[in-house]
C-alpha cells in the first residue's frame, strides 16, 4: 500500500511547536481504548508518544498515548480479513490499533518497538528500506534520550510533582515568542551558534522535558568559543532562571532581556530572518543622518534591553562579564 500523504507543511510546523518532539512516522490508524468506541485518527509517532488527530488539518492533538510504559505488542485476529489488528499493552491500559493491511501493521510495530526498546526489532517482516529508516529513527531517538538524561541530572527544586513530562500547551504562535526562540534540541542549538555566529549568540529553546525552556549561549574563549546552557523553569507566576541565586521573571522576553543586560549587550538574540528596513545612501547625508540609520536587528536588540528599563552599558570589554558564578546547566 502506498504511504499516506503527510499533513500540510504549515500544520506540521504548528504540531512541532506544540509537541516539541521529532516526528518519526505518521498515518491513519483505527484506535480503540478502554471504555471508548473505535475511532479513526490521523496518528503521529513523535518521540515515544502517539499523538492523535481527528484529521490531517487539525493543529492541536485530540489525545496522546505515552508508550513509555509499553509492556508488549501482539497481533490480534481480526473478524475482517482485509484489516490487521495489534494490541498494545501498556502499564495502565490496553490499546487496540487497526490498519488496512498487514504490511502497515508490521511497519507501525517496527517504529513503536524501535522508539520504546531503542533497538531495531529483528522479529518482524520488513523490507531493507524500512530497516534503514528504523536505524535512522533509532539514532535520533537515542540521541534525544541521552540529551534528556543529561539535562535531568540536576532536577529543579520547583519540579516537585513526580511523573512523566508534560506536553507544551502554551506555545501556539511563535509570533508571540521572542524572536530568538527556535524549536531545536540542545545539540542543534549548539551547532547553530557555532556555525552562524553572525546571526547572534543567544538561543531560547524548549527544554528536554517538554514543559520548561532553556537558553543556549555562545561564550567566547581565548582558545575557542564554547556553548553553555541554562535551564528556564516555567512556574505559575512566570519563569525562573536556574542559577545559584535564581532569577524570577514574568515573561520569556524578560528572560532574554536579563541575559542581554547582565552581559552589557555582549549577548545578542540569534535571529535568522531579519531584514534591514532602510536604504543607506552615503552621498549627501549629514553626519547626524548617518548616525540615525540603524538596522532592524539593532533596533530589536535595543528594544529587548529597554523592556526592563535597564540601560545597556556600552563598554570596550571583549569578553563576557562573570555575572553567573556557579551556574547550573540545563
Amino acid at each position: 500500500m502506498a504511504a499516506a500523504e503527510p499533513a500540510p507543511r504549515k500544520i506540521y510546523q504548528q504540531r512541532s511547536k506544540l509537541t516539541s518532539l521529532p516526528l518519526y512516522y505518521e498515518g491513519f490508524l483505527w484506535i480503540k481504548r478502554a471504555r471508548s468506541t473505535e475511532i479513526k485518527y490521523w496518528t503521529e509517532l513523535r518521540g515515544n508518544k502517539l499523538f492523535l488527530y481527528n484529521d490531517k488539518k487539525q493543529e492541536k492533538f485530540t489525545d496522546c498515548i505515552d508508550l513509555q510504559s509499553l509492556v508488549s505488542v501482539a497481533d490480534q485476529s481480526s473478524a475482517q480479513k482485509q484489516w490487521a489488528e495489534v494490541m498494545l499493552t501498556l502499564g495502565n491500559e490496553e490499546v487496540l490499533i487497526k490498519t488496512e493491511t498487514a504490511e502497515d501493521a508490521e511497519e507501525w510495530k517496527g517504529f513503536i518497538l524501535t522508539v520504546v526498546e531503542l533497538t531495531v526489532p529483528t522479529c518482524l517482516t520488513l523490507l531493507p528500506g524500512q530497516i534503514i529508516r528504523l536505524k535512522e529513527v533509532l539514532e535520533s531517538e537515542s540521541s534525544r534520550r541521552q540529551s534528556l538524561s543529561f539535562e535531568e541530572q540536576n532536577p529543579s527544586p520547583s519540579n516537585t510533582s513526580p511523573g512523566l513530562p508534560e506536553i507544551y500547551t502554551d506555545v501556539v504562535d511563535t509570533n508571540t515568542m521572542p524572536l530568538c526562540f527556535h524549536i531545536v534540541s540542545r545539540q542543534e542549538a549548539a551547532a547553530m551558534l557555532l556555525k552562524n555566529e553572525s546571526h547572534g549568540n543567544l538561543i531560547l529553546r524548549p527544554g528536554a522535558d517538554c514543559k520548561n525552556y532553556a537558553v543556549s549561549i555562545l561564550e567566547p574563549s581565548e582558545n575557542r568559543p564554547h556553548v553553555k546552557h541554562y535551564k528556564i523553569i516555567k512556574t505559575h507566576t512566570g519563569f525562573t532562571i536556574e542559577l545559584d541565586r535564581p532569577v524570577k521573571l514574568k515573561t520569556l522576553d524578560e528572560v532574554v532581556n536579563h541575559f542581554i543586560n547582565e552581559t552589557r549587550g555582549k549577548l545578542k538574540p540569534f535571529i535568522t530572518n531579519i531584514y534591514d528596513t532602510h536604504i543607506d545612501y552615503s552621498v549627501g547625508e549629514t553626519e547626524a543622518q548617518k548616525k540615525s540609520v540603524q538596522s532592524n536587528t539593532r533596533k530589536i536588540v535595543n528594544q529587548l534591553s529597554l523592556d526592563n528599563n535597564i540601560p545597556v552599558q556600552h563598554g570596550k570589554e571583549n569578553a563576557y562579564m562573570n555575572v553567573f558564578p556557579g551556574k547550573k546547566k540545563s
